[in-house]
């Protein structure tokens, strides 16, 4: 008697296949009205961005001991930082200062993450300039949504009108006071007034107030987005300790109106009322936890907290925190190596740097020899080396300065009268040393030029060079 053997179907499901979704190689953009919102950090981001705007309008117009406090002057290579003038030469200063400023930036970063962004940046002082120009002209953020879609008429194309307008003053007087640092501002506005500034002139402040206008007005978000390069790597620089803004998901979870909480279901803390989102220049949701286009502004801070305050519920929903202290409830620990290295990097090199800066002379001092002949004989039968000293005056007032000569052998110097050099210029002396054939008893002779300012002996510089001689 034959039986059938059991079987299953084991034939895989039929596979599924998604439908085709398109993508745009480039996003567009969407336009951001952020909300206004009051609080405490946001009133330190005032502060801080005021005295920003306060140093940038006014350095230029400071005047320092008869002569403006900041200028790049790059036509007549010198640069004037509050008494001290610097020349080519003395580039390395300016390396010294942009390392600063690199570990500076990595010490905030590690300790704090984007307070950078959020609180000093350029483009954001700028960016929240404009906005608040944007505010007062159109009105709050549902006011601005509101005449977007609306039609065109008078009243929408006089206060578009205003804002651009106020916003090309802003930018002008933007452009106009960063060209002001790389020229004699009060020069500038006089020759840009009456019309005899050079066309360069023109062109250079034309071209910063269309970068602010562009970057403040239209760019905004988006530069913090694909242009700067600090929103990209920062991330690489936080850890588990770093100071970032965050949503406590323990706490506000499961979201939703207050109202459908119930002792059953009961809800969490976040109403959902997309406060935070509203506020934020960058357009993201916090909640959706760490992002790098958070700029750690903690406008999301003080709105949540707002929220709370009206539900009586404590604060701190969104907030500073870390890490380790949100997500594991560990202890914060602000001694970590790498915070420990980028600070003693920064110390040691700000230390060498106003050491250096301390111990400066503002002179420089170089000796070229004649090069047509190694040595010649005078008519009284003495060897002679004719050299040239050039002189260059960093110093911002003009000096009278004496020039000897320093050997251990009979070596001398014939007269050389007072050199007055003005500031940033640079003089070539010819001078002349001059020894007895019979006292010298090998072909090279190692001798210092000393050059000293006159009533100011502190100002002086050496520089060696050879005396030659022939052939004993």
């Amino acid at each position: 008697m034959s039986q059938k053997i059991p079987t299953q179907d084991r034939s895989p499901d039929p596979v599924k296949v998604n439908p085709t979704e398109e993508f745009e190689l480039y996003a567009k953009r969407k336009k951001i009205h952020p909300r206004t919102i009051k609080g405490i950090f946001q009133s330190i981001r005032n502060v801080t961005m005021a005295g920003m705007l306060l140093a940038y309008f006014a350095l230029p117009w400071v005047m320092w001991k008869g002569h403006q406090a900041l200028l790049f002057d790059l036509p007549h290579r010198q640069f004037n930082i509050f008494g001290f003038s610097f020349a080519p030469q003395d580039f390395f200063f300016l390396s010294w200062m942009l390392i600063m400023g690199a570990f500076g930036l990595f010490v905030v970063t590690v300790f704090a993450g984007r307070v950078f962004c959020g609180y000093v940046c350029p483009q954001t002082t700028w960016t929240r300039v404009f906005m608040w120009i944007e505010k007062i002209t159109e009105g709050e953020r549902n006011a601005r949504i509101k005449l977007d879609k609306a039609d065109l008429s008078a009243g929408k194309i006089g206060r578009r009108l205003a804002k651009h307008t106020l916003w090309m003053l802003v930018a002008f007087a933007t452009g106009f006071s960063f060209v002001g640092y790389f020229t004699p501002i009060r020069d500038l506005a006089w020759d840009f007034t009456n019309g005899s500034l050079d066309v360069w002139g023109y062109f250079f402040i034309g071209l910063f107030t269309v970068f602010t206008y562009m970057n403040a007005g239209w760019l905004r978000e988006q530069v913090c987005f694909y242009m700067c390069p600090y929103g990209r790597f920062q991330s690489v620089m936080f850890d588990k300790d770093t100071l970032i803004i965050s949503y406590d998901h323990e706490r506000g979870e499961p979201r939703g109106a207050l109202k459908q909480s119930t002792a059953e279901n009961p809800l969490g803390d976040c109403v959902d009322c997309s406060l935070c989102v509203q506020v934020c220049p960058t357009g993201i949701d916090i909640r959706d936890g760490l992002q790098f286009q958070c700029i750690q502004c903690a406008a999301c801070v003080d709105a949540c907290d707002s929220v709370m305050d009206k539900l009586n519920k404590p604060r701190g929903l969104v907030r500073y925190t870390t890490e380790h202290i949100l997500e594991e409830h560990k202890p914060y620990h602000w001694m970590r190596p790498r915070l420990i290295g980028y600070t003693t990097v920064f110390l040691a090199v700000f230390v060498l740097f106003v050491y250096a800066l301390a111990t400066r002379v503002p002179l420089t001092v170089e000796a070229l020899r004649d090069r047509s002949s190694m040595y010649r004989e005078s008519s009284e039968g003495l060897i002679e080396n004719a050299y040239t000293l050039r002189i260059l005056n960093k110093a911002q007032v003009p000096y009278t300065y004496q020039v000897s000569v320093e050997s251990n052998d009979d070596i001398k110097l014939l007269p050389v009268p007072g050199v007055v050099v003005k500031p940033g210029e640079v003089v070539s002396v010819p001078v002349t040393l001059q020894a007895n054939p019979a006292e010298l008893h090998k072909s090279k002779y190692e001798v210092e030029f000393k050059v000293e300012a006159v009533n100011a002996s502190d100002i002086s510089k050496e520089t060696k060079t050879v005396f030659l001689a022939p052939h004993s």
